[in-house]
């Protein structure tokens, strides 16, 4: 069977100008078979409207729900001392990103809504002998990926299942840093965060995977205008703004309360 090339988006976090450099690195990559968003699309940036705007128009991709798309699903500031991912609900950096959560559910109204559940939790693809799983983190949670141990299980499982299977690779979101772990013929995927990285390197990354008769994993980091988006924070300015102009600034997560 022919080779097939993901393109591989994660963690846009409504940042726009992120968002639109990424998309021109895939359109000028010519051989891409499939994009996949691997979710958190929204919440934390200041452009969900038009980042929305955009998912809507993008043909040929799938979508994976992260736990910021799930958070505007459950109206997460409705809830009683809400927590996010195990965070102190009296923490003010929890509660300026459920404030977030909010702003955004209200920028993108229903129609945001409707387009969040229509995500899926996972894609799965078996190309030649090389089964291919995308997920926000891992199944079951969206909050955190796998440890090396649970994949292996996962392979050692999906082994049985499909005999005809001899190379496994889990393509993961959700942690903003770049993950490359191998154990054999198992391979741990995480391309880092198109719109809000938070290894210290605050270019976007973009994703490019190449299974079938051969493995390729390309990691395209990318400069954008991020005067663009700190000049929209201000302008805008939703809950938690104020540290996102720092993340966005230094790829890292400061407490500016």
């Amino acid at each position: 069977m022919a080779d097939k090339t993901f393109a591989i988006l994660s963690d846009i976090h409504s940042n726009l100008s992120a968002f639109k450099t990424a998309l021109s690195i895939i359109e000028e990559h010519k051989d891409v078979d499939q994009l996949i968003c691997l979710g958190d699309c929204f919440a934390l940036g200041p452009a969900p409207v038009e980042v929305l705007e955009i998912l809507l128009s993008l043909n040929n991709c799938i979508f994976i729900r992260g736990n910021h798309d799930r958070y505007l699903i459950e109206k997460i500031w409705e809830q009683e001392n809400p927590s996010l991912e195990g965070m102190n609900p009296y923490d003010p950096i929890c509660i300026g990103i459920v404030q977030n959560e909010r702003w955004t559910y209200e920028q993108i109204g229903q129609e945001g809504i409707d387009f969040i559940r229509q995500m899926h939790i996972s894609h799965r693809e078996i190309i030649d002998n090389t089964q291919v799983e995308f997920t926000h983190a891992w199944y079951g949670r969206d909050d955190e990926p796998p440890s090396i141990e649970e994949a292996t299980n996962w392979r050692n499982h999906v082994a049985l299942l499909n005999p005809n299977v001899d190379q496994f690779v889990f393509v993961h979101g959700h942690i903003h840093i770049p993950r490359f772990e191998q154990d054999g013929n198992l391979k741990i995927l995480c391309q880092g965060a198109t719109g809000l990285p938070f290894d210290k390197n605050p270019k976007g990354a973009v994703g490019f995977l190449t299974v079938g008769n051969e493995f390729n994993w390309d990691v395209r980091r990318f400069s954008y205008d991020r005067q663009a988006t700190l000049d929209l924070l201000d302008e805008r300015k939703p809950s938690f703004y104020r540290n996102l102009q720092s993340t966005v600034k230094y790829a890292e997560i400061r407490n500016e309360f």
